[in-house]
């Protein structure tokens, strides 16, 4: 990796109120549909993620790029993996539409359940569980150490960097 890129990848190393960033790719030549660039954040508070969102830093993307679609999510609950001290090499998202005939919170909270134990599989060093009430489904996001996810896990990125200055913060077994 070049220096610039290096440079660029850790800006965000130290970002207050940031959880953790995941700067994932997916490509065609390996296997994906597209080729995609697809940051992940976890906020460790609202106002690092605003901070983030109204600043100096964001205003260049705008800039250079115009505004960037940002996807948001209730988040669930996070759990810390038993790979939790690996870096990790890749991530997956997996979307599940929450049923017509189920009530939410019954849904909500057999999802929640099901993603502690999902979290404890070998080689998972974190994932979290969100719901997108305007769409009505489910987010699970998952990093993996080494450099292949599990295929039947979803869409499957590469990890080129991750900055994780709140991670902590996030707090292993939270429930919001």
């Amino acid at each position: 990796m070049g220096s610039e890129l290096e440079r660029t990848l850790s800006l965000l190393d130290a970002f207050p109120g940031l959880g953790l960033k995941a700067y994932l790719i997916r490509e065609r030549e390996a296997g994906s549909p597209v080729n995609q660039y697809a940051p992940f954040y976890l906020w460790a508070s609202p106002e690092g993620m605003n901070s983030f969102l109204w600043g100096p830093g964001f205003q260049g993307i705008v800039n250079d790029f115009g505004r960037p679609v940002v996807q948001h999510w209730t988040g669930l609950a996070y759990e810390e993996g038993p790979a939790a001290a690996s870096a990790p090499g890749a991530a997956t998202r997996r979307r599940t539409p929450l049923g017509e005939g189920v009530p939410p919170g019954e849904a909500v909270a057999e999802a929640v359940a099901r993603h502690a134990r999902e979290a404890r599989r070998d080689g998972v060093v974190a994932s979290a569980l969100a719901v997108d009430p305007r769409h009505w489904e489910l987010l699970a996001f998952t990093l993996w150490a080494g450099p292949e996810a599990p295929a039947d896990e979803g869409e499957r990125f590469r990890v080129w960097h991750l900055s994780a200055p709140g991670r902590a913060a996030l707090g292993a077994g939270r429930q919001w």
